[in-house]
């Protein structure tokens, strides 16, 4: 089974960059680093990293700006944003622009790993699992797990992360009924301060605008009243 290990670091300092990657190493994670946030879109347009650490604080470019700039590149990895700064606005503007959790400093190696892995079960836990069956196709639509795209009559579909990733979760538990708290916990995590179930709502309206021929009269992402939703197959 293939291993979702490679993680790119962004951090402007050295010594806290070597402390991190020496640890990471050590827990079994291959790990690369970037010093700033231009080097680490170079890295991350020319490599395939399956998780950044991404430091808010970085000269020149921050760490909201590459956040953006790598979400509309259209990079669905992982980003967990560190900072030493705990405030919620950071957080909320952090999560807001795609980033997959959020990590404030000083923590322990062993809180970072289990963000680390936590997020990457959210992100590649369904493509493990399925392992050969990585694609899907329904009507007219094509979902790639492996390379983390859809396509509809031939054409891309552009899907922010958070719906991607709901879609993936839907197809890979297909007929199964899914609680509008528990596709919070899939998709975001369960210490997510901003989602709740009329923000659920609101991005499964925006995925049927996408994936359905008809968003009013859904054929796959029905909802299941007093439940969630599901996809029907």
């Amino acid at each position: 089974m293939h291993e979702f290990n490679r993680i790119l670091i962004v951090e402007d300092d050295p010594a806290v960059a070597r402390g991190l990657e020496y640890g990471l190493k050590a827990d079994g994670f291959v790990v690369f680093w970037a010093d700033t946030g231009k080097r680490a879109l170079e890295m991350a347009r020319r490599e395939n990293f399956h998780l950044m650490l991404l430091d808010v604080r970085l000269p020149e470019m921050n760490g909201f700006d590459v956040l953006r700039q790598l979400r509309a590149d259209g990079k669905k990895q992982p980003i967990l944003m560190v900072t030493a700064r705990d405030e919620e606005t950071d957080k909320v503007l952090g999560l807001e622009l795609g980033a997959d959790d959020y990590i404030v400093k000083p923590f322990s190696l062993r809180e970072l790993v289990s963000r680390i892995r936590a997020a990457l079960r959210r992100a590649y836990g369904d493509l493990a699992a399925a392992s050969s069956h990585s694609r899907f196709t329904f009507g007219d639509v094509d979902l790639d797990l492996e390379r983390m795209g859809v396509t509809k009559h031939g054409q891309p579909v552009q899907l922010t992360p958070t719906e991607f990733k709901l879609l993936r979760h839907l197809v890979t538990n297909a007929n199964m009924p899914l609680s509008r708290e528990a596709l919070i916990e899939t998709v975001w995590g369960v210490a997510s301060p901003i989602e709740d179930d009329r923000t659920i709502d609101a991005h499964m309206r925006h995925l049927r605008e996408k994936i359905e021929d008809d968003p009013s009269e859904p054929k796959w992402l029905l909802t299941v009243r007093g439940i969630g939703y599901k996809f029907k197959v």
